[in-house]
């Protein structure tokens, strides 16, 4: 039985002129009327597959008529999908509706504008993963107002412009296994594979495609995993390993990054037992941002300034957790004994009457909060005595030792001289 209704050859040859077609002479013109569809159509899949596409086209079944001698089919290409309409009282009669055109509207019609000349333009597409406001790039904008179907604008002409988005960034099958590698085993901290992996972070080349995806990567993960301590580690010796690779420009993504830095110094709770070391994360996390104004404060001049007034915030809000008061001193102690003179020894006095209480058994029962003063209150010894210490080196007489030391012990004079290992002494 044939697929091809005896109702469309009918339709056919009424469209031809042949209306007295009879039903069985319909009936006997379908199979080979399939025969035929089948052939051109086998034809046409064949002239698809040797021009290396697969979606077939009017074009090639155009080609396949060539081939069978058959006069083609005439007409034009359109990208716009053919718009069908049923016929009025028919219910499977389908025809195309094509507009009638006027020859005077054709000829009144503006003419196009007269194509440039081919040529070639240099621009920078991006520069150290930032791309310039240039009219050669589509702004950034466009990616909010076009979705991923395809739109037209219109110029005061009236004639309509396609608005091309910029390219996706497209990574290597090496990267994208390189990076999900490393995230994989950030999540294994415990691993020995994961030293490995921060070494290769922090010394090989050819990793800069892959500092975007780092970034979002750690700026995602830290927001969710403020209960994991651990995890968060891991993360920030990931950073610590990024700003250590010589091959990599990580200014641009600075300001993605410190958020996240940030949050594991002075955030109000890092890990979800009192058992987690966040004490010693948050000396890590010092640590790293003092080595981030070390090296990029000569790029970005405000950086440290605004370091310094977040920390100090931090440190003088009485509103604010004994563990954030601890990430706010640790933080500006790392940035050197200066910061210290400057920002914490003139507010020491007006902190200690807040920090006093709750280092007393007395005025603070709880153990977990007495804890965390005394550690507050290391943090300060350490941040002074280290100003004491810049200070002291000033005078280098009082931090050496001495050449010739005399002493009176037992009713004898002992003479100890620093070039020999024995005294002498007189009675």
């Amino acid at each position: 039985m044939s697929n091809v209704p005896k109702e469309a050859i009918e339709v056919i040859a009424q469209s031809i002129g042949i209306s007295n077609l009879s039903p069985d002479v319909a009936l006997a013109l379908t199979p080979d009327v399939e025969y035929r569809v089948r052939e051109i159509m086998q034809e046409a899949i064949k002239c698809m597959r040797h021009s290396r596409r697969t979606i077939l086209t009017t074009d090639d079944v155009d080609s396949a008529l060539k081939l069978r001698n058959v006069e083609p089919i005439y007409g034009f290409a359109s990208g716009d999908p053919l718009r069908s309409k049923r016929a009025a009282g028919h219910r499977d009669l389908f025809y195309i509706d094509d507009k009638d055109v006027e020859f005077k509207d054709v000829i009144e019609a503006p003419l196009p504008k007269a194509p440039f000349d081919v040529s070639v333009a240099a621009h920078w597409l991006a520069i150290e993963g930032v791309q310039p406001a240039i009219p050669e790039n589509a702004p950034v904008e466009a990616l909010a107002v076009y979705s991923d179907v395809k739109k037209s604008e219109y110029k005061e002409d009236g004639l309509p412009v396609d608005v091309k988005l910029p390219v996706k960034h497209v990574l290597s099958k090496e990267l994208q296994l390189y990076f999900e590698k490393i995230t994989g085993l950030t999540q294994r901290s415990s691993s020995t594979l994961f030293k490995e992996a921060l070494m290769s972070l922090a010394t090989d080349s050819g990793l800069h495609p892959l500092v975007p995806y780092f970034t979002c990567f750690v700026a995602d993960e830290v927001t969710r995993n403020l209960n994991n301590c651990l995890y968060l580690f891991a993360l920030m010796r990931l950073v610590r390993s990024l700003l250590q690779n010589p091959h990599i420009h990580v200014e641009p993504y600075l300001h993605q990054l410190m958020p996240s830095v940030i949050t594991c110094l002075v955030a109000k709770r890092l890990g979800n037992r009192y058992t987690d070391n966040h004490w010693e994360l948050r000396n890590f996390t010092a640590n790293l941002v003092s080595s981030i104004c070390k090296r990029f404060g000569h790029v970005y001049h405000n950086l440290q300034p605004r370091l310094t007034r977040t920390l100090l915030h931090a440190f003088l809000d009485p509103n604010k957790a004994l563990p954030q008061h601890y990430g706010a001193i640790q933080g500006l102690a790392a940035l050197g004994p200066n910061v210290v003179r400057l920002l914490i020894l003139p507010n020491l006095d007006s902190y200690m009457q807040l920090l006093e209480p709750e280092m007393i058994y007395e005025k603070q029962k709880n153990e977990i909060k007495r804890h965390e003063a005394w550690r507050v209150y290391g943090a300060l010894l350490c941040a002074a005595g280290q100003c004491m210490h810049d200070r002291l080196k000033m005078f280098h007489s009082l931090l050496s030792r001495p050449a010739h030391l005399v002493w009176k012990r037992n009713g004898k004079i002992a003479t100890t001289m620093t070039d020999k290992r024995k005294a002498s002494t007189d009675t």
